[in-house]
């Protein structure tokens, strides 16, 4: 399980698409959420987007891996979905914030890898969230005032990556991906590779 985060506007989620994009095992892992949909985001794709009703009744059946409430909005990671993909074999991508990493590096934290992603400057993440124009000037200045708090839980992630170009960020995250997945205990089927390596003659 793949874990990017970030304050709002530092790139998380355009490195998320191009990882999707590049990579045929790895799936993103779509949250619920409350809130209404943005122009050209698909139910079932982007999200999957739920009133509070139902929020609320899967917390109580315990149907989420996490869940938090950010600018208002609840969100969480359906637990069924990401069973599934991980048992057909796929890396599961978390595009969530600290609150949700923390949820699920305290169920499962062997299996996590954690990158937090920051913006070069205050300056540049104002910019970046002004200039893609999502949000109002109200939203803009709330996502700015809590960008010092979410940027306060970095030392909670394994890497650390600064997204002052998309390239080199997309390359470094590829390549903190592909050395995980050498990692020892990530290499199904190794322990017989290795004794048949060594059995003699």
């Amino acid at each position: 399980m793949l874990v990017l985060s970030s304050p709002s506007g530092a790139g998380k989620s355009s490195i998320a698409r191009r990882l999707l994009a590049d990579d045929s095992n790895m799936t993103l892992s779509v949250s619920a959420t409350t809130r209404p949909p943005r122009q050209n985001e698909v139910d079932g794709r982007d999200y999957h987007f739920v009133d509070q009703e139902r929020f609320d009744l899967m917390i109580a059946d315990e149907g989420f891996l996490e869940y938090a409430t950010v600018f208002g909005n609840s969100y969480g990671t359906p637990k069924a979905d990401v069973m599934s993909k991980l048992e057909a074999g796929h890396d599961v991508l978390f595009d969530i914030d600290w609150q949700g990493t923390q949820q699920i590096a305290a169920a499962a934290a062997s299996d996590l890898v954690s990158v937090f992603i920051l913006p070069p400057s205050r300056a540049v993440l104002h910019e970046r969230l002004t200039t893609r124009g999502q949000d109002s000037a109200d939203v803009v200045r709330a996502r700015m005032e809590k960008a010092s708090d979410e940027i306060s839980h970095y030392a909670e992630y394994a890497y650390i990556v600064i997204n002052d170009d998309l390239e080199a960020a997309v390359t470094e995250v590829k390549t903190i991906l592909a050395a995980e997945r050498l990692r020892r205990e990530r290499q199904t089927g190794l322990t017989g590779f290795v004794r048949d390596l060594t059995r003699e003659g």
